[in-house]
């Protein structure tokens, strides 16, 4: 079976057992002050397999199948069975490490949710097929004019510093996605782009 579908399964359990389960969550969130008070070092991978409902599940699960199983046979033929484990979870730990230093001694900020590890799943899949279409919002364009898109709108809702929506994870899990890619293949930033100055490739 694939990681990806094992990771979203396992994703999906979690998530649906902690709905209902408020001590569960309470034990998975990311929440600062256990990490530096109580060293519970886990919870900077744990906080991405707890969501705040099922839209937020959903969005993030269903991104992750349609990009993941292509940027799994990338990291499996490169680094073995478990590259793409290891790619998913440095992007957890990579893209919610900004926002624990930030938040480490206050006991009111909590964040849950995949979307860092997925932001590193889209933009590695990026690196790949820049002018691959995509749907979002039912609206279809090109992969790589999402990425600007998504880029722009992330520095500026993190700069605002508004709403429940932590934009700091998915654009260090954006940067982690790109960053990890090129370290374990090189030849992939030529590829990249060369691909862009072809628009009418796939």
């Amino acid at each position: 079976m694939p990681i990806t579908l094992v990771i979203i399964a396992i994703t999906g359990i979690v998530s649906f057992m902690a709905f209902k389960n408020a001590r569960l969550m309470n034990d998975l969130i990311l929440w600062p002050p256990a990490i530096t008070r109580q060293r519970e070092y886990h919870r900077l991978v744990t906080y991405g397999v707890v969501h705040a409902d099922f839209g937020h599940l959903l969005f993030n699960m269903f991104t992750l199948f349609f990009f993941g199983r292509a940027v799994e046979g990338f990291f499996t033929a490169r680094l073995g069975t478990l590259g793409f484990v290891l790619f998913y979870i440095g992007a957890l730990v990579v893209s919610i490490l900004p926002t624990y230093l930030k938040n480490r001694d206050n006991p009111n900020y909590r964040s849950l949710g995949a979307s860092g590890g997925v932001s590193a799943v889209l933009f590695a899949y990026i690196l790949f097929a820049p002018w691959s279409q995509i749907i979002v919002l039912v609206v279809p364009m090109p992969a790589i004019v999402y990425a600007m898109l998504y880029t722009g709108y992330s520095i500026y809702m993190d700069r605002r510093g508004q709403g429940n929506v932590n934009h700091s994870a998915h654009l260090w899990g954006a940067a982690y996605g790109v960053a990890f890619t090129l370290l374990v293949s090189p030849r992939v930033l030529p590829y990249f782009l060369n691909a862009l100055m072809h628009p009418g490739s796939r």
